[in-house]
């Protein structure tokens, strides 16, 4: 499937769509590694072990910025061992930023 241009994504982002079509198009963007485009779509067709997935592939690569995406669409809060996974995955892959953010939302959740 093609993947469309930015405004008829966003037309189609806000039209209702069947759960097949929603999943091909983001079955579409993840073949072309845009995964954040995917999220929407994968929503959209109720996905959720699809949008797991993509959370769990977030923690896995130490990706703050996917992790809170894929929690909103699963509507879901990150607990405090998901962090932690996070925070450890970024600091060996060397992303500091997103392993001290990780840290802080680790901490908030520990209430320290």
């Amino acid at each position: 499937m093609k993947i469309p241009d930015a405004i008829k994504r966003r037309e189609l982002v806000e039209q209702k769509l069947d759960a097949g079509r929603a999943l091909k198009l983001a079955e579409a963007y993840l073949a072309k590694d845009r995964v954040f485009e995917a999220l929407a779509f994968l929503a959209k067709a109720n996905a959720r072990e699809r949008l797991a997935e993509v959370r769990d592939e977030a923690v896995r690569n130490g990706d703050v910025f996917l992790l809170r995406e894929a929690s909103v669409h699963l509507g879901e809060e990150p607990d405090a061992e998901t962090w932690r996974a996070l925070a450890a995955a970024a600091a060996a892959a060397g992303k500091e930023s997103y392993a001290q953010e990780a840290q802080r939302q680790l901490a908030a959740r520990e209430g320290s």
